[in-house]
């Protein structure tokens, strides 16, 4: 009954909203102030947030839309969901105040908020639950609708009881629910979900400038305890120097992930800021096209693993700040295990395995997105597989746009570079449609074992599938990404870790007022 556990976190770490309420989201209270941190007046009544960030979403459609961007503004702040996953990596109620679970495992009945309502005035009911979930599991990107592919039927049993029947039992559905899979819509704005997003978060979508800054409002008739942040705006910046600079002149209240580690030490002054230290779900992967001929030769994809110095690739890109991983699974998820050795950095056996792999002077193209971490390994990584006696032949594509066209939808390359952020994601390799292309039949199997298990017998599973893809070779798993953020010494409640899509403006308070 109610909660899957699996939002434990093994490290017992630091969070600041490890005390959420049961039956409701904890919302912000408090206020910050734009430029200089002065206090309201009856002459400045605004009470505004500014965030700095580096990609903006290019459209706010996170249904059909892959892009973390999006649900970093969106999720928890604008879009809701029945539950949703906190600091600390805990599952918790939010638009559902209960659940239940049968006792075969296929039938969930969630009791929903009384008296919640979308920003429009329109009441979250199940009826209307019932209308989004529909819409993600019929019209949703590939990744949602895999997450949905259990769900038999979906049916409002009255205004405030939604009962959700699957085909078979499901480890993850539950918890896919925490994120885009699971957000709740405004029937209203189903067909907005580009431009207009409309949800029943503590705050309402306000404007959107294209290239430049994204602003939210508070929604004055929020259902919960509401935001006292009149405004906040996300700012963007292409350039991570320019970032630092804005929020060294006070225009920014809140750098929302350091996009360049090294510079960390210009906000070392307390009196001035706060430097959070986390950790996220954003595993850093050199993937492999596995219909890329070349690498569906293991000795080469081996030999591509033992070449990279992993912890050189940490130093040199993202300043000595991140975690070695050897496989999907970030620290946080129960079934993580050290894998970080599978491959270690050993040139003379790189150099071996080409050339038991058959393969004459290889050659692959690495097409990495616009993105600080994977522009910065570049040279290094051509470096360092060169001495192994594999060629690269690179280039930059911008992101999200032309990344995702090109690499993630046509799948026309053979290495990249990106953060996977998604919680929970060791499953996307169960998929061989996915731009990986990664196509092993016992994986498969063993993931849908898992996910039809008990819980204990899951957790061995997936640890099974983890250790499959470090021996497989099936990418060469870089780093796990640090959450590093600054902000402003007056503001509270920013959760070090990243633990969801979200970033998670409901906890956020200041001290000045």
């Amino acid at each position: 009954m109610g909660q899957n556990s699996w939002g434990r976190t093994q490290l017992g770490r630091r969070s600041l909203i490890a005390g959420v309420a049961a039956a409701a989201v904890v919302a912000a209270a408090g206020c910050s102030t734009s430029k200089t941190g002065e206090q309201p007046s009856s002459s400045n009544p605004g009470r505004s947030l500014f965030i700095g960030a580096v990609t903006m979403p290019e459209t706010f459609d996170l249904v059909t839309n892959n892009d973390a961007a999006i649900p970093q503004v969106l999720l928890y702040n604008v879009y809701e969901t029945l539950v949703k996953i906190d600091g600390d990596g805990q599952l918790r109620p939010l638009l559902a105040t209960a659940w239940t679970v049968s006792d075969d495992r296929l039938t969930y009945t969630f009791t929903l908020q009384s008296g919640a309502k979308f920003a429009s005035g329109t009441p979250v009911n199940a009826e209307a639950v019932m209308k989004s979930l529909n819409l993600l599991r019929q019209t949703g990107n590939a990744v949602i609708k895999a997450r949905h592919q259990m769900v038999e039927t979906i049916g409002a049993t009255d205004d405030k009881t939604l009962t959700v029947t699957l085909s078979k039992p499901s480890q993850e559905w539950l918890y896919s629910l925490t994120s885009s899979s699971g957000v709740v819509i405004d029937p209203e704005g189903f067909t907005t979900l580009a431009t207009k997003p409309m949800g029943s978060g503590p705050f309402a979508f306000d404007s959107w400038n294209k290239g430049s800054d994204i602003t939210l409002v508070r929604n004055g008739s929020y259902w919960g305890t509401g935001t006292r942040f009149d405004k906040v705006t996300w700012r963007y910046f292409k350039d991570a120097n320019a970032m630092n600079a804005a929020m060294l002149s006070g225009d920014l209240d809140i750098i929302s992930n350091v996009a360049a580690p090294q510079t960390l030490p210009q906000f070392s002054d307390p009196a001035k800021f706060t430097v959070l230290e986390g950790t996220t779900n954003g595993e850093v992967v050199l993937g492999f096209n596995h219909d890329t001929p070349a690498l569906k030769n293991l000795k080469l994809r081996q030999a591509i693993c033992h070449a990279i110095d992993r912890q050189a690739v940490i130093d040199t890109v993202w300043g000595g700040k991140g975690t070695l991983i050897g496989s999907m699974v970030p620290p946080t998820d129960p079934w993580y295990e050290d894998l970080s050795n599978t491959y270690p950095y050993d040139v003379e056996k790189a150099k071996q395995l080409v050339a038991e792999s058959g393969i004459k002077n290889p050659t692959l193209r690495l097409r990495v997105p616009s993105l600080p971490y994977a522009t910065g390994a570049v040279q290094l990584l051509t470096s360092q597989l060169k001495a192994a006696g594999i060629t690269l032949k690179s280039d930059v594509l911008e992101f999200p746009g032309r990344w995702l066209d090109v690499v993630y939808t046509k799948g026309d390359y053979d290495l990249t570079i990106v953060a996977h952020v998604e919680s929970h994601d060791l499953g996307n390799w169960a998929n061989p449609k996915y731009y990986w292309h990664y196509d092993n039949p016992t994986f498969q199997a063993l993931m849908a074992e898992a996910d039809a298990s008990d819980e204990q017998t899951a957790i061995e599973k997936y640890k099974q599938a983890a250790k499959i893809l470090a021996d497989d070779a099936a990418a060469d798993f870089l780093f796990l990404l640090p959450n590093l953020i600054v902000t402003k010494p007056d503001i509270h409640g920013v959760s070090p870790n990243a633990t969801s899509l979200s970033f998670d403006l409901t906890t956020v308070t200041s001290k000045l007022t």
